[in-house]
């Protein structure tokens, strides 16, 4: 289904709490700003949330091997305790907007600013979210070479989580997605115009690690850029929701969307492939093999390589 313009709103043209699971029907793309947006849609819809919002690098701290980034109609430059506030405020709403059980993923890094560093976990701990996991994304890639600090090569995504009722816990991974670890390791998009994009094999990890072979769950992305959250949750069969301030950056989803490149298809499918194990945790428990325990005697070869266990 190619995306027309009744799929395309326009923020500032809807009424309070106007987007809910059946307006939005297969998915919708709104033009305008994410707190502002978050108004317009109803409590409970959204099963599952991915981005990465401006940082607020102050639109001048480019380093040696990365270019300045500069979004299409954003300054990413704001006092510091207006942006924290900004994101509390904006994670405040998407907990109400997602259902009991449901997960957003936030990726964001730590910043250094006159000495200062400020980490993420300075404005999550303010709001309502259950922080379930913080994961490394090694980059494998250095923005800044100089020697103030260790080169920086990682971003930090967080498992945020609104649990249903008093279950804090909730559900557990299958063998086949947790055994990717708390560590991922992959490059930025190259092949991308917009500043800032994913990589489209995060989106899809997530996507297939929460919702697993469901389809028609509501994926959302409050900062939807170039749109890589929203293909991937089309191509793995559920309805999207994006919002991003910039109609340029709307018509490159659209784009992107209607003309699906042959690039993102093969890196889907890649990762894809490697949600597979030979064997669960609970099978060889059950087999009497090697689940992962220290043994002085002996240990099996196989016992660290990625995709034989949970």
């Amino acid at each position: 289904m190619k995306i027309t313009e009744k799929d395309i709103l326009k923020s500032n043209e809807l009424t309070l709490n106007q987007l809910n699971r059946e307006s939005i029907g297969e998915g919708k793309l709104i033009q305008g700003d994410t707190l502002d947006t978050l108004y317009k849609i109803d409590d409970n819809v959204v099963s599952l949330g991915i981005t990465s919002p401006p940082y607020n690098k102050q639109g001048k701290q480019k380093g040696w091997l990365v270019k300045n980034v500069e979004y299409d109609n954003s300054s990413d430059a704001m006092p510091e305790d207006k942006y924290q506030q900004n994101q509390v405020d904006v994670l405040e709403h998407i907990y109400r907007i997602t259902k009991p059980g449901g997960s957003f993923f936030y990726n964001h890094k730590c910043r250094w600013s006159g000495g200062v560093m400020y980490h993420p976990m300075d404005w999550l701990r303010q709001t309502k979210w259950l922080i379930r996991q913080q994961i490394v994304w090694d980059r494998m890639i250095a923005a800044n070479i100089r020697g103030w600090r260790f080169w920086q090569v990682e971003e930090l995504i967080f498992w945020l989580y609104k649990p249903n009722q008093s279950i804090l816990i909730g559900d557990e991974l299958k063998s086949k997605h947790a055994k990717f670890t708390s560590i991922w390791r992959g490059v930025p998009e190259k092949h991308n115009s917009h500043p800032a994009p994913f990589p489209i094999w995060l989106p899809s990890r997530i996507i297939m690690s929460i919702l697993d072979n469901e389809k028609d769950h509501v994926v959302f992305d409050p900062y939807s850029g170039s749109g890589t959250t929203i293909i991937a949750a089309k191509y793995f069969g559920h309805k999207y929701l994006g919002i991003d301030i910039s109609p340029t950056y709307i018509k490159m989803t659209c784009d992107r969307m209607n003309y699906s490149t042959v690039n993102d298809t093969i890196n889907i499918e890649k990762e894809k492939l490697l949600h597979v194990v030979k064997k669960s945790f609970k099978q060889r428990k059950e087999e009497g093999a090697n689940t992962g325990k220290f043994k002085s005697d002996e240990r099996d070869d196989d016992v660290n390589q990625i995709g034989l266990f949970d």
